[in-house]
């Protein structure tokens, strides 16, 4: 017999597989934590790679002016520090010009050369709208340790391009300081700098300014201007040599990180393209997911074989069980296996045996208390005599109609009657024909009234009628109909015939209606005018305050 303990052990071997998974996923974290730090270390190595050939590159241009400023073209087109520029020739002026065209013209570098007197004005310039570059205020003393002027780089609107203004000193053959000379320099030279794909790691480089703007890059189109998120730029700046993901300028979705650079006040930014970056750890990942995903079909298939022969058999017995539960006995498996299931399943279908023959002998049991409860309930709210509601039903709905009045405020009407001169009929002609009497007037008020009204014995001769949603007015209708229908009647008693008449009170509930008790003792007045007034009348009590009854009749 094939237990189905062996069952449970191929489960409990299939779990094994778990500690293999959690390696697996251990793995996977080493290998993603790896692949940040190589790219983290690939992105600080381009930011030092980039700021190494900016300074080159500037040493170049810095080099490059100060042979420049050290022309005899340039020291001789400049007055001496003791003479004014109006004192200059013309000649010299337009010979400098001249001469700092053909300067720039020779070094792709340059945008423009300007040359400064020591008092800041303007000399000679390649363009026809020099730049200007505001000196230091101790200028002429410092030029000896400190002649290099650098001007933060900026995007230039009169060139359309990034450029970086340097001015250097230009001395006199006996070392005497007589003026200045300024190079704009082109940042769109400085590109093919900034990377080397052959030796470079890979990624982009970028140049900002302070406010974000994109300078140049190794891979940015430099003839337009580009804006680098400024909140983004300051987080990377808070974070030096901390990568972070970010809508890059190269990439739609890129990991980098900045270095700022105090010398040029530029920021660099290197960054990649981080599905590139993470494209060996993606497969990775996927050839994890595809074998996790491959395991967990191997254990569905071999959870669904196993539910086949073991939960499957247990399910019937649950649904089985849940059907005898809902009150369905009519249960019966079928008995086809030898192991410990199908033991289970002769033991379910005998106590469903038992259960349908007791079942069958409570229902019958049920059924006869039924009846009797029924019939106690019915005693307990109705009279006896006529078949209406009596005292403690009658209580019990006025009770709940004054409590819907006053959440719907919807208005109802109560009628009293009373048969007339009753204890003398029933001094005459006995009890036997006074009850009579009660039934025919009980049955006169159960076919006068609507479904949804109540009629209800008060007590003796006298009944209660309860009109829902109705007003004054429309009870008065139905207490005369009420009274005409029973005024017809007529009854035989000892060979003579007995006319029958009544007298009905009707009151309409209002708000200063406290209590039933209240209303009652209103309909009772109303109902003792109707008697005062002759009988075989209704009387409907209209006023604010009800007189006090001083007598029955």
């Amino acid at each position: 017999m094939k237990s189905i303990k062996s069952k449970l052990v191929i489960f409990a071997v299939l779990a094994t597989l778990i500690p293999s998974l959690g390696l697996g996923l251990l793995s996977f974290r080493q290998n993603e934590t790896q692949t940040s730090e190589k790219v983290t270390n690939q992105l600080l190595a381009l930011t030092n790679d980039a700021s190494r050939e900016m300074e080159l590159w500037m040493d170049k241009r810095v080099h490059e002016a100060n042979v420049t400023a050290t022309s005899s073209a340039v020291i001789e087109g400049l007055p001496a520090p003791n003479r004014s520029q109006t004192n200059t020739p013309v000649k010299n002026s337009r010979a400098l010009a001249h001469y700092l065209r053909s300067v720039q013209e020779k070094l792709d570098t340059i945008l423009e050369l300007t040359v400064m007197d020591a008092a800041g004005q303007i000399v000679a310039s390649s363009a026809q709208t020099p730049a200007t570059v505001k000196l230091p205020k101790d200028w002429p003393g410092s030029t000896a340790t400190e002649g290099l002027v650098i001007v933060p780089a900026r995007w230039n609107e009169l060139y359309g391009t990034a450029s970086l203004s340097i001015a250097v000193p230009v001395l006199s053959y006996d070392n005497i300081i007589k003026g200045t000379l300024v190079a704009v320099l082109d940042l769109r030279t400085l590109q093919p700098h900034l990377k080397n794909d052959t030796k470079s790691p890979p990624g982009e480089v970028l140049l900002l300014d302070s406010d974000g703007m994109i300078l140049v890059g190794s891979q940015v189109d430099t003839g337009k201007r580009m804006q680098f998120d400024v909140s983004l730029l300051q987080r990377l700046l808070a974070q030096p040599g901390k990568p972070l993901v970010f809508e890059g300028a190269t990439h739609q979705d890129a990991i980098g990180l900045a270095d700022a650079s105090r010398e040029l006040a530029v920021t660099i930014v290197a960054e990649r393209d981080r599905a590139e970056v993470y494209s060996a750890w993606i497969e990775f990942r996927n050839m994890f997911l595809v074998l996790v995903s491959s395991l967990v079909l191997i254990m569905a298939a071999v959870a669904f074989k196993m539910g086949r022969s073991i939960v499957g058999p247990l399910q019937r017995l649950i649904r089985a069980a849940d059907r005898i539960a809902a009150g369905d006995l009519d249960v019966r498996l079928t008995d086809k296996r030898n192991d410990e299931l199908g033991h289970l399943t002769r033991v379910f279908n005998q106590m469903a045996d038992r259960l349908r023959c007791s079942h069958a002998e409570i229902m019958a049991a049920n059924e006869a208390m039924q009846q009797q409860n029924q019939m106690l309930e019915t005693l307990s709210i109705t009279d006896s005599l006529t078949g209406l509601y009596n005292r403690s039903k009658l209580d019990a709905i006025l009770a709940d109609q004054l409590a819907r009045f006053k959440r719907t405020q919807r208005q109802f009407s109560l009628l009293m009657l009373d048969i007339d001169h009753f204890k003398t009929l029933n001094d005459t002609y006995g009890h036997v024909t006074g009850d009579e009497v009660l039934t025919s007037v009980a049955r006169i008020l159960l076919q006068s009234v609507r479904s949804i009204d109540y009629a209800a014995r008060y007590g003796g001769d006298e009944f209660i009628v309860i009109l829902v949603e109705t007003s004054a007015d429309q009870a008065q209708k139905t207490a005369e109909r009420i009274r005409s229908q029973v005024a017809n009647m007529r009854y035989s008693a000892d060979g003579s015939t007995i006319a029958v008449t009544v007298s009905i009170g009707i009151v309409q509930y209002r708000p200063d209606y406290a209590t039933p008790t209240t209303m009652l003792a209103r309909v009772d007045n109303a109902l003792y005018e109707a008697k005062r007034g002759g009988r075989n009348r209704a009387y409907c009590d209209h006023q604010e305050t009800a007189k006090p009854r001083e007598l029955n009749l």
